[in-house]
């Protein structure tokens, strides 16, 4: 895998994870952190451990000009050729019925604004330069619904999934490639800022596979997607959900 690979929501999770299986592998990183700086630099500091360089930028994604500083910092690193658009945020469970506009607003500024101003950054870099791939994070919440805990999310994650189909049918042409991952039961930090830090253990019973995920197991998902390997895959979401 040459160039470099913009992560957003690096610092945590399946952002960190990504980061990490990226550096394993040589891959030059530049990921986004927004408010998360300690949990940042220990990222980029175990990725420096492994030999590869790798920066972190601080940017919300939903803002256009932080956007923008992520990107001209990536390019320091080198050409641009592949992104992870991860960044993402939810809030406490919620029925629809209860849902204020102000946390609908920035579930949406986040989840879709963000990964498509990402995508957009991406696709000029790409573009006549030989080529990229994008990756997109949704969730198997765009499917399942999330009823009486986040529909908002779960319609979020549904726009990445519809993000994914057309812009890939775009770029094509273009030597790009766009894919997505949907991550179901993951064992990350968002479950508590739910409000229910057990809700893997809660529902894992559901989960054919018998148990929750792994950040780790995301990754894989995303960096064979990033990779050669996956050559001829665009324009298609891989369900990681251990069968839900």
């Amino acid at each position: 895998m040459d160039g470099t690979v913009v992560v957003t929501g690096g610092s945590r999770g399946i952002g960190a994870a990504v980061v990490h299986a990226l550096a394993a592998r040589g891959v030059r990183t530049c990921f986004s952190y927004n408010t998360h700086r300690e949990a940042a630099d220990v990222v980029a500091a175990t990725a420096a451990d492994l030999g590869t360089e790798t920066i972190a930028v601080q940017a919300d994604v939903s803002v256009e000009a932080d956007v923008r500083r992520l990107f001209s910092a990536a390019e320091r690193l080198g050409p641009i050729t592949g992104l992870v658009n991860n960044a993402g945020v939810t809030a406490a469970q919620s029925k629809v019925v209860d849902l204020e506009v102000a946390r609908i607003r920035r579930l949406l500024d986040v989840n879709v604004v963000g990964a498509f101003l990402c995508a957009r950054e991406a696709v000029k870099r790409m573009t006549g330069s030989g080529g990229g791939t994008i990756v997109n994070v949704s969730s198997r919440a765009a499917v399942l619904g999330s009823a009486g805990e986040y529909v908002d999310y779960a319609a979020s994650k549904a726009a990445v999934d519809a993000l994914t189909v057309g812009l890939a049918q775009e770029v094509a042409a273009d030597g790009i490639r766009v894919a997505g991952v949907r991550p179901g039961l993951i064992r990350t930090d968002i479950h508590a800022s739910s409000g229910e830090p057990g809700r893997v253990e809660r529902l894992q019973k559901q989960v054919p596979l018998g148990r929750g995920g792994e950040a780790s197991e995301v990754a894989e998902a995303v960096v064979w997607l990033l990779s050669d390997a996956a050559s001829y895959v665009t324009g298609t979401t891989l369900d990681v959900s251990g069968g839900r």
